[in-house]
């Protein structure tokens, strides 16, 4: 017993430690309760009564000789820990924080509902899946009418009459139903048509839409709004033209282009070489669209208009390629600043 005692002794003055791990290993070899001293303590049991309280006052000696040496360890392990902080210079500049930015198509679409807030227009949503009636019928496109193919539409497949609404029309339709006019409207959201993904088109993209009915509502109403938009937007050196065009939902119909701010009118792949950008399609409110939402079209009229905010983006940062939009890639979107 004594010749164990002494080992374990040298072995505790012989342990030494450089991290805190090891200060750890020390109390459990040593001073834990399943320790090499407590073992002893437990063998003390099968000593004569002669030898143990000589034993017993050696063991003593040993554990106090142990937790001594634990209170050191654990001391010399602080010490170097606080040594180790003064390597640092503490007077160095802290590490800038990276601090996110807004989403592109968020600026953009803030932007324009500033531009329209300001005319007293409204801001309102509606559903992405969308019924038959709501995002075709209603909007004067009859059914089994070509007009339909004009855009191709992803359906669910258990009920052929729900859809994911392929224009932001849907909710002027819910907006004439639900309430009386005059009231003014624009209404931003996530559209979805079955296309082909390229630099110029997306399966699913961003409108807003524009709805003001009144009575003597004109054409030439709706030609200052966008004329005073397009200033807003893009400058007030750009320059607008109206083309006739056609959609179910209007009559008269146009198509709002603007002079191009990528290549300023000299031609390249986002205006087709023509110098000339195409920013929404508008129109006069057709009356059976009126009708269908149970507004009287001899008492009140109105004009539409919506436009595509990739499109808009595009322009006014220079982008030439729509998929970059919705790829996430950091070194795209770190670009633009949280302002509008």
């Amino acid at each position: 017993m004594k010749e164990r005692i002494e080992q374990i002794r040298n072995e505790v003055l012989a342990f030494l430690v450089d991290e805190k791990a090891g200060v750890e290993k020390f109390r459990l070899e040593f001073i834990s309760k399943k320790g090499k001293i407590s073992e002893l303590f437990e063998g003390i049991k099968s000593v004569t009564a002669g030898d143990r309280k000589e034993l017993g006052k050696v063991l003593n000696e040993l554990k106090q000789l142990a937790e001594s040496k634990f209170k050191e360890l654990q001391e010399s392990i602080e010490s170097k820990s606080n040594h180790d902080l003064t390597d640092f210079d503490l007077t160095l500049p802290t590490i800038p924080n990276k601090t996110g930015s807004h989403h592109p198509l968020n600026l953009t679409r803030y932007r324009i509902i500033e531009i329209f807030e300001r005319l007293g227009f409204n801001v309102e949503d509606g559903p992405e899946i969308e019924d038959d009636w709501h995002n075709f019928t209603a909007l004067n496109f009859p059914e089994n009418h070509p007009a339909r193919e004009m855009q191709d539409t992803f359906f669910i497949e258990k009920n052929p009459d729900i859809l994911l609404r392929t224009h932001t029309s849907n909710v002027q339709i819910r907006l004439m139903k639900d309430r009386k006019p005059p009231f003014r409207a624009i209404m931003p959201g996530r559209v979805y048509r079955n296309e082909a993904i390229s630099a110029r088109a997306h399966c699913f993209f961003h409108q807003v839409e524009g709805l003001y009915v009144d009575k003597n509502v004109g054409f030439s109403d709706l030609k200052q709004t966008l004329y005073h938009f397009a200033k807003e937007m893009f400058g007030k050196d750009t320059k607008i033209r109206l083309r006739p065009s056609y959609f179910p939902f209007t009559e008269p119909s146009a198509e709002i282009d603007i002079s191009c701010l990528i290549c300023h009118g000299k031609g390249c792949n986002v205006c087709k070489y023509s110098g000339w950008v195409e920013i929404a399609g508008s129109g006069i409110v057709h009356p059976n669209v009126l009708r269908h939402c149970g507004i009287d079209p001899e008492e009140y009229t109105g004009f539409a208009f919506g436009m595509g905010i990739e499109r808009i983006t595009m322009l006014r940062h220079s982008i030439n390629d729509l998929r970059l939009f919705s790829e996430n890639d950091i070194r795209f979107l770190k670009q633009f600043k949280s302002v509008y």
